[in-house]
């Protein structure tokens, strides 16, 4: 389903009848949605006729018998509102129980996987913890005013809009993220609450300063940011410009570990994603050994929710170490007091005559280019080095794009990084493949360049 109110409809009444339920990303091809719809086992299958398209492709899932359009008609499908209109009102569901959502993981490095956590079989109305996350550490109420700017498939957008309701706050919902209109929505609707991501600060920063200074922003407490790494300039120029509610976190999908900071405390460790809020962090090497501060390795998290991958052992048992510590195969280090820095996904690591590159510092030089709309940074097949640096940059404006802009954007990351570190190539795309969510299809990419 696209962006529409009638989403929380179907969320609400699974959550609140102990119903388990998957979203789907929009965005993923016949083949990817098939996959998905077919792994969770789902035996009801809802859609909007927006994404119509898509639904009918994958309809055919083995398990589902029923199929219902939502908001209008979809070809195979029965009519929501038709079918709710000849039930008989029974009363409410005796002893409901708090239903469970599987979401699955992005799938940027290969077939995504649903993430399953125990099922609590709780009193509907106990909640699911993230609620009391969002008021205890955001501040947020009954009175609180919450943009959602991202596609409610993705696990933010959808749980903390959630949260908000439950806690009985208002969700202001946008159907696609625009920043001229983000901004006008926050000064209309007195939004106090909202989560981003780094692509929608840089979107937002790029506007003029006339666009910039348009509007009221003054009703924001906090603004969030996750999803991904923001580069250090970018959060600097919004903090600068929206002052210190802005607020960030790591943590994935699979719950296992929270770790948060503040802007005051981002501004004394610039680069943070901040310190556990719950649990212990260790970084490891690939041996399992503990590192000591500011050494690279991977991080794992101690003593916080267990999860596993549906239909996966192998993949969940790849996520835990013999101490029963979990990762999500990022890497990192930690600093003297504990704060957290990330360096890239472990998967999307860069091995070039032995020596680790991680792209995420690459893209974080090249994003700032006034020229640039977006980038990729991926290690390509190179016969002498084993992997090569390439850059793919989305311009703001394509027809500029040419061989002398190529080099001229190598230099400029040059002028910034280690030599070793700077793309030795750099090709131009219209539009890379990044879900709203500000997520990159990085396995797109890399699939295009590798025999």
């Amino acid at each position: 389903m696209d962006n529409t109110a009638r989403y929380f409809e179907v969320c609400w009444a699974a959550q609140r009848s102990g119903i388990s339920y998957t979203p789907i990303n929009w965005h993923l091809n016949a083949d990817e949605a098939a996959y998905i719809l077919d792994d969770c086992e789902a035996k009801v299958f809802f859609a909007t006729p927006a994404v119509g398209a898509l639904a009918v492709a994958i309809a055919g899932a083995p398990r589902v018998t029923h199929r219902f359009s939502v908001g209008g008609a979809i070809d195979g499908f029965d009519d929501l509102d038709e079918a709710l209109a000849t039930l008989q009102a029974d009363g409410p569901t005796p002893s409901p129980v708090e239903g469970l959502i599987m979401f699955y993981s992005s799938g940027t490095t290969g077939r995504p996987k649903g993430i399953l956590r125990p099922y609590s079989g709780a009193p509907y109305g106990t909640g699911i913890g993230l609620e009391m996350l969002m008021s205890g550490l955001y501040e947020f109420n009954a009175e609180s005013v919450y943009l959602c700017p991202a596609p409610l498939y993705h696990a933010a957008p959808l749980g903390w809009s959630m949260g908000t309701l439950r806690l009985g706050g208002t969700v202001v919902m946008m159907r696609q993220f625009d920043p001229i209109k983000a901004l006008a929505l926050i000064e209309r609707y007195h939004i106090t609450h909202g989560q981003f991501v780094p692509t929608m600060f840089i979107r937002m920063l790029k506007l003029t300063e006339e666009e910039r200074t348009r509007n009221d922003l003054s009703s924001l407490k906090v603004a969030i940011h996750a999803a991904a790494p923001c580069p250090v300039d970018v959060k600097d120029q919004m903090i600068a410009w929206w002052g210190p509610v802005i607020q960030e976190y790591y943590a994935g999908s699979e719950g296992n570990g929270f770790c948060a900071v503040d802007s005051p405390t981002w501004l004394a460790h610039k680069g943070t994603v901040g310190r556990p809020v719950g649990g212990l962090l260790h970084i490891l090497d690939e041996d399992g050994n503990e590192l000591p501060t500011g050494e690279i390795g991977t991080v794992y998290f101690e003593g916080t929710a267990a999860f596993e991958y549906h239909n996966d052992p192998a993949k969940t048992a790849s996520a835990y170490n013999p101490k029963g510590w979990s990762t999500l195969n990022d890497v990192g280090h930690v600093d003297a007091e504990g704060f957290l820095y990330l360096s890239d996904r472990r998967s999307h690591l860069i091995i070039s005559g032995g020596v680790n590159i991680y792209p995420q510092e690459v893209e974080n030089v090249l994003t700032m280019h006034p020229l640039i709309a977006d980038v990729a940074v991926i290690g390509v097949p190179d016969p002498e080095m084993g992997e090569a640096v390439k850059a793919v940059v989305q311009l703001v404006d394509m027809s500029k794009a040419s061989p002398e802009l190529a080099q001229e954007l190598i230099d400029y990351c040059r002028e910034r990084l280690a030599k070793f570190k700077c793309p030795r190539t750099l090709d131009f795309d219209p539009e890379l493949p990044r879900l709203p969510t500000g997520k990159l299809f990085k396995r797109r990419l890399i699939d295009r360049y590798r025999p």
